[in-house]
């Protein structure tokens, strides 16, 4: 057993001597041999050892789990690490207990490692764990990329004991004499997980007696073809991929060009990387993303604690869908600068002649101007004579022929004399009050808010 235990530390965990490694452990069997075992490696293979405990505060004696591995703590001389969080307190809307569970318990684990400095989060997943998960995500209808199972190194976690039954893992401590505590939840066939390993598990091993086995090695191949596709993923993305307030972007129609089963994939990183975190996704909000390449213009697609959105041939992903900005109005009373709600700063001058503008800059006849000018952004019913068009129109109209995205609509500035939009700022001025050479004018210049 501990020759296979660093056969996989050193090769599949890709852990080396003198690491520091913090040991997740409910006091469980699995997770007791996987601390035992890493403990007794410590003359041929040495590392700095944390033994890490969570109380989910789910059972009225879930203390005693506690103290059960406090005692392992001193018994085998290591740092241990406790922490007590309500799990049904801090369960997220629509969050089942088993998935708030994981979550509560792998945040925990990543703080303890960052505390200590470690450089690996041991779990004691093994191979049962992994058939029940590979068939799990199966039936909860997860794309190629889920069906590769657990991983054996996911940085921080890692998973020595993936290749090994929990019948040998138990064999192993009743010779060494060691006992475990006993979770009566792994009993409860409420939770699915559960109903898997008691019901379903079985009844397939009866119809075939290698069908963990079959289960697991499936998982194998998948990972072998993942690892392919995951390089095409990274090859694409490289260069199409952009990053612009708060959002991850590509274009839909590079996007859209892609083979199914690539684009499959870019839909999944894309979300992962949105989320800064591995999120649970099926195949579902994948295809429900997807359709946003065939659908209107400008839509939305919402997902659990993500947002993706097509804005004409953008595809944007984010955390949360961009906000518009409220109704805003504000007042330019004459030549000087004005701070525009959002951070932009217009300014205003007089001069004796345009001059070369900028595409964030108009002028206008002074003349025909009265202070104090308005700005405000966009409002129902807004008409705008575009400079160039052929009469007054819908600013909204003028948007959409413009590819204008909907958040900016609404962000752009609109200077208005009474009730004439003179200038969209930074996108198109009006044909009103165009200067005459050798009269006064006003030059407006727009300058965007300066990201933090």
């Amino acid at each position: 057993m501990l020759e296979r235990l660093l056969r996989n530390l050193e090769g599949r965990c890709r852990v080396r001597p003198y690491d520091r490694v913090v040991i997740g452990c409910s006091g469980g069997a699995d997770s007791v041999a996987l601390s035992f075992l890493l403990a007794r490696l410590a003359s041929s293979f040495p590392l700095r050892l944390h033994l890490a405990h969570l109380d989910h505060a789910l059972r009225p004696d879930s203390a005693v789990d506690a103290d059960f591995v406090s005692g392992m703590a001193e018994r085998l001389h290591l740092p241990f690490h406790h922490a007590r969080i309500e799990v049904n307190r801090v369960r997220r809307r629509g969050e089942n207990l088993e998935a708030a569970a994981r979550r509560v318990r792998r945040d925990f684990l990543r703080q303890v490692a960052d505390e200590v400095g470690a450089e690996h989060v041991a779990l004691a997943h093994h191979r049962l764990d992994q058939a029940e998960t590979i068939l799990f995500r199966l039936v909860r209808g997860a794309g190629t990329n889920g069906l590769t199972g657990m991983a054996w190194c996911d940085p921080p976690f890692i998973r020595p004991l993936l290749d090994i039954h929990p019948d040998s893992l138990r064999t192993w401590l009743r010779r060494e004499g060691l006992s475990w505590r006993e979770d009566p939840s792994n009993a409860d066939l409420n939770l699915s997980r559960n109903r898997l390993r008691h019901e379903v598990l079985p009844r397939l091993e009866a119809i075939n007696s290698g069908a963990v086995d079959h289960l697991v090695a499936f998982g194998e191949r998948m990972a072998v073809d993942e690892t392919f596709w995951s390089e095409q993923v990274d090859a694409w993305l490289a260069r199409e991929l952009c990053e612009r307030e708060g959002a991850r972007e590509v274009a839909a129609t590079a996007l859209g060009r892609c083979p199914r089963a690539l684009r499959m994939r870019i839909w999944l990183r894309l979300l992962r990387l949105a989320a800064g975190r591995q999120v649970d996704l099926t195949q579902a909000h994948l295809e429900a993303c997807d359709r946003l390449l065939d659908g209107a213009s400008q839509s939305d697609c919402h997902l659990p604690g993500l947002w993706v959105g097509r804005r004409y041939d953008r595809i944007l992903v984010a955390v949360r869908a961009p906000e518009p900005p409220g109704c805003w109005q504000v007042e330019l009373s004459g030549p000087g600068s004005l701070r525009l709600p959002g951070g932009a700063l217009l300014r205003a001058e007089i001069a004796s002649e345009a001059g070369r503008l900028t595409p964030n800059q108009a002028a206008f006849d002074l003349s025909s101007l009265e202070f104090p000018l308005v700005v405000r952004n966009r409002r129902p019913g807004d008409r705008f004579r575009p400079e160039g068009g052929a009469g007054e129109r819908k600013l909204k109209d003028v948007f959409i022929d413009a590819r204008v995205p909907r958040e900016k609509r609404d962000a752009l500035p609109l200077l208005l004399s009474g009730e004439h939009i003179l200038w969209v700022a930074g996108f198109r001025r009006s044909s009103l009050f165009c200067p005459v050479r050798g009269e006064k004018v006003l030059i407006l210049t727009l300058e965007p808010a300066i990201k933090a």
